[in-house]
């Protein structure tokens, strides 16, 4: 470790962009040498998605930053609005792999005058959707692969709460789909008590998310390199015609596994 110390900082900076942005973080408090490295532009200009540039120039607020690293962290922990303010980005920390969330505006939903559409002070977006409709649920959003990272793993997560009062959601299929070709992967989800969703296809329960939210995994994908198409979720209930309410939505998030 002290005769790599002791390489020129500019290659110390090739050696770290080779990493991961974990590792050249924890790399930064072994010494000064070392920090200097890998904080620098060159390190952290190689783990920013290739087209960050165009993304945050889309910001419905400017996004400003002294470094690099400043900017992949900021990205990580501080998702910026996109199209109007209806949809989310932000960086996975582990990889700086793209994370998008559709907000409910940017939702395809199902008798668009049973939802009420009102401010929540814990969402990112100027609104959420809320149900309270007789008949079916159909909930679908929708991104094109390319504008996720390539070669990556992907799972799409409903992000919702449950109000202290709910009806009619027992149960829920939800779908993942390629559009063209087709390709489906679906799996049920189940509501049991408050704010218990459960998916009986996967076995897993909803999360509550760092930012106050609950989250539930809708299905997975690949996105492969070669991948120019659209890929869908869908959460459909169509088995109880009774009412429906308590079920608010703030989006659809599609983020690495």
């Amino acid at each position: 470790m002290d005769s790599f110390a002791r390489l020129p900082e500019e290659c110390i900076s090739i050696v770290l962009s080779f990493t991961s942005p974990m590792d050249a973080a924890r790399f930064s408090i072994i010494s000064h040498g070392f920090k200097s490295a890998s904080d620098s532009d060159n390190v952290w200009n190689r783990f920013l998605p290739p087209d960050y540039q165009q993304i945050i120039s889309t910001s419905v607020s400017p996004v400003r930053y002294a470094t690099k690293k400043h900017l992949y962290f900021h990205l990580c922990y501080s998702p910026i609005l996109l199209h109007g303010g209806n949809t989310s980005f932000s960086l996975d920390r582990r990889n700086g792999k793209k994370c998008y969330m559709l907000g409910a505006r940017e939702l395809l939903l199902s008798w668009r005058g049973c939802w009420s559409w009102t401010p929540h002070p814990q969402s990112r977006f100027s609104e959420v959707a809320q149900l309270k409709c007789p008949g079916s649920i159909h909930i679908r959003g929708k991104i094109k692969t390319q504008t996720l990272s390539s070669n990556t793993a992907y799972a799409a997560y409903l992000v919702f709460r449950l109000a202290e009062r709910f009806n009619g959601l027992e149960s829920s299929r939800t779908v993942i789909r390629f559009v063209y070709p087709q390709l489906e992967n679906s799996v049920i989800l189940t509501v049991e008590g408050t704010e218990k969703l459960e998916s009986e296809g996967t076995g897993k329960i909803a999360q509550v998310r760092g930012d106050g939210w609950m989250e539930i995994e809708m299905g997975k994908f690949y996105n492969r390199e070669e991948d120019n198409r659209e890929v869908e979720a869908w959460l459909i209930e169509i088995n109880n015609p009774g009412v429906k309410s308590g079920l608010i939505v703030e989006g659809i998030e599609f983020r690495p596994v």
